[in-house]
């Protein structure tokens, strides 16, 4: 009886503290996603869509190259040189790109969308080797989608593909195919007769229709990999040495989680798809973001600058003015209204423009408790010979200081 009325004593008392959801959210893994599919099923495409609407790092080869050639990072420098040289990049030094990626800050804050790994290529690691290090990841993979599609379908898409040799743009056939492009435009003109109204609409379709003329069609190429015969062999490679492995990997996901795509669909179709069956399933995810906030008023602006929702506003953080990157250092740097940045709903104010950099890749690290934690700076002094440097080194050493 007194356990009963010990719990019924605060029968309106609010058990959920604002802090402690703060610090599971900051604690809470990020949501990581794998695309996997046959060559050429799109899911370089898909991956990039959910990059873009989940606000995950999009992890790619090609694109972890071309980002570290422009970062001019060691790895981008070793890229630039092999390709001055004539040589192909190796296997290896892409797949420790690739993994270097993954560990980022960045990554460990937004997640990430893995397309392309494990690759068909065996040159460094094996097809096993690959999806053991994906098992192995610290941010293991809470999503595997799996784009299906037919061997004849496929073949007759990567065969109809054209790519455009200065743009790099990839058309359809049904985009350049003069027989099945006049057959569209003769369906647009009957339902355009029917539907007067819609002025706009004609005029973007017209504006499309226009780039697609005779001399912009003889500028399309066709790409290697898209001749069929070697699009055939690409897959049956596909089937020989991955195709077992990775419904392996499927088999051992939990079915909640394993999302499965019909890949004749078109990208959009595909993404909007993909995106049902991910609200729908049961994970508690949470796409973590920052924005930018940049006015001369610093708290009074800010806290009306655009608003999370009517009647709520920016709040004060627990770090005031003070910028949490320098705290985490050791040092009380008071930060700038120009590089106030809002997350959580609450606003945070870096010193520096690299402060702000740092804080916006991964902001957990600067706010996980013991943060925020005002450094102590003592001042030993004294005469001469009178103990003053042992002091320090015991005092640093007990308080885990420097001297």
């Amino acid at each position: 009886m007194a356990s009963q009325e010990e719990k019924q004593a605060q029968p309106f008392a609010d058990i959920f503290d604002e802090h402690e959801a703060e610090k599971s959210f900051l604690l809470s893994k990020p949501t990581c996603l794998v695309v996997l599919g046959k060559p050429g099923s799109g899911k370089k495409t898909l991956a990039r869509k959910l990059s873009q609407m989940w606000r995950c790092i999009f992890i790619e080869a090609l694109e972890v190259i071309q980002t570290n050639i422009r970062e001019e990072t060691e790895y981008g420098l070793k890229c630039q040189e092999l390709l001055f040289k004539g040589q192909s990049i190796s296997e290896e030094l892409v797949t420790e790109m690739i993994l270097k990626k993954i560990e980022s800050p960045e990554v460990a804050h937004f997640g990430y969308v893995l397309s392309g790994f494990p690759s068909l290529s065996e040159e460094y690691m094996t097809v096993s080797q690959q999806i053991e290090k994906i098992k192995n990841l610290k941010l293991k993979p809470d999503f595997l989608i799996n784009i299906k599609c037919s061997d004849y379908d496929l073949f007759q898409r990567l065969s109809g593909q054209r790519q455009h040799p200065d743009s790099g743009q990839v058309y359809q056939r049904n985009q350049w195919d003069p027989n099945i492009t006049e057959k569209h435009k003769k369906e647009k003109d009957q339902h355009e007769e029917e539907n007067e109204d819609d002025g706009e609409q004609e005029k973007e379709e017209t504006a499309k229709d226009s780039l697609m003329t005779s001399e912009f069609l003889h500028q399309l190429v066709q790409r290697p990999e898209d001749i069929l015969e070697n699009a055939e062999e690409r897959v049956r490679t596909y089937k020989d040495i991955m195709l077992h492995p990775l419904e392996n990997l499927m088999a051992e996901q939990d079915c909640q989680y394993l999302i499965e795509l019909d890949g004749n669909q078109q990208p959009d179709d595909l993404f909007v798809a993909n995106n049902k069956a991910y609200i729908a399933s049961d994970k508690k995810y949470i796409c973590c973001y920052c924005c930018f906030n940049k006015q001369d008023e610093l708290f009074r602006v800010l806290s009306s600058y655009k608003l999370i929702a009517p009647r709520f506003r920016w709040r004060r953080s627990r770090w005031g003015q003070v910028c949490p990157v320098a705290l985490n250092k050791g040092d009380i740097v008071m930060g700038k209204p120009d590089f106030a940045v809002s997350f959580l709903g609450k606003m945070y104010v870096l010193s520096s423009p690299e402060a702000l950099k740092t804080f916006m890749l991964n902001p957990r690290p600067y706010l996980l408790p013991p943060m925020p934690l005002p450094p102590c700076k003592v001042l030993v002094f004294g005469p001469p010979f009178s103990g003053r440097t042992t002091i320090c080194n015991l005092i640093a050493h007990k308080y885990k200081g420097k001297v």
